[in-house]
């Protein structure tokens, strides 16, 4: 048996060795395929990466019933362009009514000015009437000393000036709740009529967004609207993707980040154009947290067996415009990136800048248009 033994080992160790040597070359030949295509830099590169960008839904912010859709799926449309039309015959209705009630504020209002002005002349009035009442009662009295008239008539004397100055009293009663009415305020201000002009902005600005725009330049996606559909406020039509603000996730390692800072230079590679066409990015940041954490089930480690996972977390790459521009990219494309790791800005990336439609705003002045060409804006 040992003979045996010892007549077996030698081949099988000769075997050893002939693998070893086989397998060296190709290890060191892929080694030096990793470094010169780092140009010989530290890098951590990888395949799990995959283009992304903004799905900005396109809603209505009133209800009704769709007469018209006027862009479909791939559709490049730009911002403010129409994108479906709803029936805007109630709306319409909507505006005359407060344009009707507009108009009876105003005369109302002109009715509690002119009131006013009423009560200030009655309350002259009543003066003069409490001045003669007054005159008559002293005259009366002087003739009742010498015994031209009898005390009654001095009595109803006294009684007029009495029902005179409450007359006054009454009058100007009347005229402070005439005047609380108006005080501090104008016609063109009253409060009645500011509510009045409110209502008919309202009601013009639910006609005009009985059209609904496109809120920024992009392309047509996930169209589910369809004609005669009965929309209530923020339900979901379809959705527009801006496709010059794309940018790349890539899902490194836990192992990785240690290396990747806001910054490095990207090397990215497409599946869809291959080696050919290379995309050159920039670190952003490492973002928050893994991918299990801010899934839709999250891991519970703590419950059963636990078996430890290496986790991913996303690494926002931003793209070059321009690259993009020449060689346009799709949401979800895979990629495939390189970090170059072997130097650290140590300063953040400047923040995209802030991102604003000035749709809806357009939409307010031209409530406001419809409201001053009625002639009874404030």
């Amino acid at each position: 048996m040992t003979d045996t033994i010892t007549t077996l080992n030698p081949p099988a160790s000769r075997r050893t060795l002939l693998l070893g040597a086989a397998v060296l070359p190709v290890a060191v030949a892929v080694a030096a395929a990793a470094w010169t295509s780092t140009g010989g830099k530290a890098a951590v590169a990888t395949d799990d990466a995959y283009v992304a960008g903004h799905v900005v839904p396109v809603t209505p912010q009133v209800g009704g019933t769709v007469t018209a859709v006027l862009a479909d799926n791939a559709d490049r449309v730009r911002a403010g362009q129409a994108l479906v039309e709803l029936d805007g015959a109630d709306a319409r209705i909507e505006l005359a009514a407060a344009r009707a009630a507009l108009a009876a504020a105003e005369r109302r209002v002109e009715g509690l000015f002119a009131a006013e002005a009423e009560r200030a002349s009655l309350v002259a009035v009543r003066r003069l009437e409490l001045e003669r009442a007054r005159s008559d009662l002293a005259v009366r009295r002087d003739l009742a000393e010498r015994g031209a008239v009898t005390g009654e008539e001095t009595r109803h004397a006294g009684d007029a000036v009495r029902v005179a100055q409450a007359a006054l009293d009454a009058a100007r009663h009347a005229q402070a709740l005439a005047a609380a009415q108006t005080h501090g305020v104008t016609p063109q201000t009253h409060p009645d009529i500011a509510a009045a002009n409110e209502r008919v902005r309202a009601a013009a600005l639910a006609l005009e967004r009985t059209v609904v725009h496109a809120p920024l330049d992009g392309m047509v996606t996930q169209r589910t609207v369809q004609l005669g559909r009965r929309l209530a406020p923020g339900e979901r039509m379809m959705a527009v993707v801006p496709m010059d603000r794309l940018w790349v996730d890539a899902n490194f390692k836990e192992v990785q980040l240690r290396a990747i800072c806001p910054g490095q230079p990207v090397r990215l590679v497409a599946d869809v154009y291959g080696d050919r066409v290379v995309y050159h990015g920039t670190v952003y940041d490492v973002e928050a947290g893994t991918g299990a954490a801010f899934a839709p089930l999250p891991p519970q480690n703590a419950s059963g067996n636990w078996i430890k996972v290496v986790q991913r977390v996303p690494v926002r790459v931003r793209l070059d415009p321009a690259e993009v521009r020449g060689h346009p990219l799709r949401i979800g494309m895979s990629m495939q990136a390189e970090v170059d790791t072997s130097t650290c800005p140590g300063h953040a990336v400047s923040s995209a800048p802030a991102e604003r439609s000035a749709l809806y705003e357009r939409q307010a002045r031209s409530a406001d248009a419809a409201l001053a060409g009625s002639g009874t804006a404030p």
